[in-house]
């Protein structure tokens, strides 16, 4: 059985592959081929729906939204030519830093 980050990586190589597969036989692909806009808007709808799933508290809805969210989110970084080798890479980063130290290191957005 696969560990977590090697079963996000085996996928991020999956939805490579389907970024240019045909846009009219691959969701992946077709999310590719509508550009950006799109692909942040699914992940914005899938963020909402996970929400009102956890605020249901229907525990089986949350995972599926959830499971819907990370796909989502793993298209919007291939997308981005990045992949969840880089989002471990920074939580390792952060590991051991506490939240309040870790968020006031960040630069100030104006």
């Amino acid at each position: 059985m696969l560990n977590a980050q090697d079963f996000l990586e085996e996928l991020a190589a999956i939805l490579e592959d389907r970024k240019r597969a045909d846009p009219a036989t691959s969701y992946v692909a077709k999310l590719h081929a509508k550009g950006q806009d799109a692909i942040l808007r699914k992940v914005g709808e899938e963020a909402v729906e996970t929400i009102l799933a956890a605020k249901s508290g229907d525990t089986l809805q949350l995972v599926r939204e959830t499971a819907d969210l990370w796909f989502h989110t793993l298209v919007m970084l291939s997308h981005a030519g990045l992949g969840p080798r880089d989002v471990i890479a920074e939580l390792k980063r952060r590991e051991g830093i506490s939240g309040v130290e870790e968020k006031a290191a960040r630069p100030q957005e104006s």
